[in-house]
C-alpha cells in the first residue's frame, strides 16, 4: 500500500507553501482568522482524512481478528478491503482536486505499513492450515519478516537520501516494481483473512492461492529492494 500512489500526494505542496508566504506582515485580527481557517482546511483535506480513517482502523482491525464469530472475520476482511479501496481513494482525490499537502504524503505511507504489518502479524499468531502441508509454524512468518523487513529498511534509506541530495532521492522514488509488490500484497492479505470465513466456499483454494502470491509479494519486495540499493549505488559512485 506504500508504493501506491504515495508518491503524488506532495505534487502539489508547491502552492500551500506559496500562499503561506504570500500573507502580509502585518493584518487584521480577522484576516489573521481567516488565514488560519484557510490553512486548517488545506491540513486535513478529505485524502488526510481518509489516510487518517486507515490509521484509526488498525486497533478495529486487530480487535476484530480475536473476536471469535462470525461476524469478527467478516469485519476483519471488511476493514482491510476498505482501507484497500482508501489508500487508491485519496491518492486519487489528492491528484485530481490538487489536494496533496506534506502531511498527507508522509502519513500515507505510515497508515499503508501500520496495516499491513498488522495484518501479517496477526495472520502470523494465528496461522492457517494449508490441504498439502498441514499447519506449518513458518509459512506466514518467512514473507512477514521480508515485508516488513523491506518496508523498515526502506522508510530509513528514503529519509536518508532526503537529507543528501535530490539525485538520491530520485534514485529511491517509487517504480513499477513496488506498485506490482503493493498490489499482490494487498491481494494475497485479503484472500487470506477472507479464508478464515468457514463460511465461504473452497477454503482448500483459498488458503494455497494467498499463500503463494504472499510470498510472490515478498519476492517482489527484495527484488525491488535490491533494484533500489543497486541505483543508489550507481548515484554514490559517479
Amino acid at each position: 500500500m506504500s508504493d501506491m500512489g504515495s508518491e503524488n500526494k506532495i505534487d502539489d505542496v508547491g502552492w500551500y507553501n506559496h500562499d503561506s508566504q504570500d500573507q502580509p506582515l502585518s493584518a487584521s485580527p480577522s484576516t489573521q482568522i481567516h488565514n488560519q481557517q484557510h490553512q486548517h482546511s488545506k491540513f486535513l483535506t478529505l485524502p488526510t482524512v481518509l489516510t487518517l480513517g486507515r490509521v484509526a482502523a488498525v486497533p478495529l482491525l486487530v480487535a476484530t481478528f480475536y473476536a471469535d464469530s462470525w461476524w469478527g472475520r467478516t469485519a476483519t476482511t471488511s476493514i482491510f478491503i476498505v482501507a484497500a479501496i482508501t489508500d487508491w481513494l485519496d491518492g486519487y482525490l489528492a491528484r485530481k482536486m490538487k489536494l496533496g499537502t506534506a502531511f498527507g504524503a508522509f502519513l500515507d505511507p505510515v497508515a499503508d505499513k501500520l496495516m499491513v504489518a498488522a495484518a501479517l502479524i496477526l495472520l502470523c499468531s494465528r496461522p492457517l492450515e494449508v490441504a498439502m502441508s498441514g499447519e506449518v509454524p513458518w509459512l506466514f512468518t518467512v514473507p512477514a519478516t521480508a515485508i516488513i523487513g523491506r518496508e523498515i529498511t526502506m522508510s530509513a534509506v528514503r529519509e536518508w537520501a532526503a537529507s543528501r541530495n535530490s539525485k538520491l532521492l530520485e534514485a529511491v522514488a517509487v517504480n513499477n516494481l513496488g506498485k506490482w509488490k503493493t498490489a499482490t500484497q494487498m491481494i494475497s492479505l485479503t484472500i487470506l483473512l477472507a479464508a478464515r470465513d468457514s463460511s465461504l466456499e473452497g477454503p482448500g483454494i483459498l488458503v494455497p492461492s494467498g499463500v503463494i502470491l504472499l510470498y510472490i509479494s515478498a519476492g517482489l519486495s527484495v527484488w525491488s529492494l535490491a533494484v533500489y540499493v543497486s541505483k543508489i549505488w550507481k548515484v554514490l559512485l559517479k
